[in-house]
């Protein structure tokens, strides 16, 4: 009873705090949103063209969904009815985290999770990525409620619309294998593939060069401005006077002496943080406190260390970092997340424009409070334990 009085407030306080985000002070601010190319793809798909053969699309095929979601429900002959309906949409994505983070958690880890938009800021409204990581947690709860099936249908479900859920799948089959056997745990990853499978492949047999140009789009994205390697050089270029440019493609990035080292350096780094990850976990015990803390390990080695690092990518942590029991790691979170809204959306034209260094100092100190986090949660004090 006391589980669903915390679920049912945690719910109240995540809608009050989207509210007051929408209505007050972030409601007229300057905004850089992505729902206008949801609107264009999910307009086209109404219409009858068929996503990756008849118009070009960069995300999984699983990510149609949110976008074509709101469409199907907006009110005809408003405006801004998508961006409202998107909204919407949103919101109740959100409302399913906190419901699912309310299951295993604390009411304290509960209530970091529901007060997460006024944290983070309006970049929550106009992105899909709160759907995406709904559907991790809720794989990564199902595994700790002993529900594996459940878990590998949702975890399937979030790879086909996300990709990054992908990193927990290695940590998902050494809980299942050393708790259920080597059999349980390839049955496990079987309903992943499957489930996977059953998103991709029909795009993949009516287009299979659009769908693999998504993915090239994504696997050769060059250094992006807000990632850790570009801030380093960014830094480098502001004190030394070092010659960078910015560009766009889907994001802005850096050109100049030392991009493509750092981006070649940056994916070395990720691959190195995810295996290490992975390999401390599976030389330890298999208890419900390490498989959050390394769940959550394994996507912030994903964002921290990434040659692109999108302020949304913020919100695949906010249901994760808190099931860890640490109150170092939950003040880590919170200075990362307060950073990001600090510079992106209302500075991030005077980083791109000129490198302002207060601005880029902003960022900077993020990306390292992300390493910092991630270095803390390999840490494991015997006295920490899920609730």
């Amino acid at each position: 009873m006391r589980r669903w009085a915390t679920a049912a407030a945690a719910v109240a306080v995540f809608l009050g705090s989207w509210t007051l985000l929408h209505q007050l002070w972030y409601a007229h601010a300057g905004e850089i949103v992505d729902t206008p190319g949801y609107e264009t793809h999910a307009d086209a798909i109404v219409a009858g063209r068929v996503p990756y053969r008849d118009f070009p699309v960069e995300y999984p095929p699983g990510a149609l969904l949110p976008m074509l979601a709101p469409e199907l429900t907006a009110s005809r002959g408003d405006f801004g009815a998508y961006d409202h309906a998107f909204e919407r949409w949103m919101a109740a994505a959100g409302v399913l985290m906190v419901l699912v983070v309310a299951l295993v958690a604390s009411p304290l880890r509960v209530l970091l999770v529901a007060v997460s938009p006024l944290l983070l800021g309006n970049l929550m409204l106009s992105r899909f990525d709160l759907w995406a990581a709904a559907l991790t947690v809720g794989a990564l709860v199902a595994l700790l409620l002993e529900r594996e099936r459940t878990s590998a249908v949702v975890l399937g479900a979030a790879i086909a619309t996300k990709l990054f859920p992908a990193v927990l799948a290695p940590v998902a089959l050494v809980w299942i294998w050393r708790r259920r056997g080597r059999r349980a745990a390839l049955a496990w990853a079987g309903i992943v593939v499957a489930v996977c499978a059953a998103v991709f492949l029909p795009f993949a047999a009516v287009a299979p060069g659009g769908l693999g140009h998504s993915f090239g789009v994504q696997l050769h994205r060059p250094l992006q401005l807000e990632s850790l390697g570009a801030q380093i050089l960014i830094a480098l270029h502001n004190d030394a006077g070092t010659t960078l440019h910015v560009f766009s493609t889907v994001s802005q990035n850096l050109s100049g002496p030392g991009t493509h080292l750092a981006a070649v350096l940056s994916s070395i780094a990720q691959l190195v943080a995810l295996l290490a990850a992975w390999a401390l976990y599976a030389r330890g015990p298999q208890t419900r406190e390490r498989l959050v803390r390394y769940a959550a390990a394994s996507v912030l080695a994903f964002v921290a260390f990434d040659k692109v690092l999108s302020p949304q990518y913020m919100v695949w942590l906010i249901p994760l970092v808190p099931l860890v029991r640490s109150r170092a790691a939950q003040g880590l979170f919170v200075a990362a997340l307060v950073l990001t809204q600090i510079e992106f959306p209302g500075r991030y034209w005077s980083l791109a424009n000129s490198f302002d260094p207060a601005v880029a100092g902003v960022v900077l100190a993020r990306d390292l409070v992300l390493v910092a986090l991630f270095a803390l949660l390999l840490v494991e004090p015997g006295r920490e334990r899920v609730e």
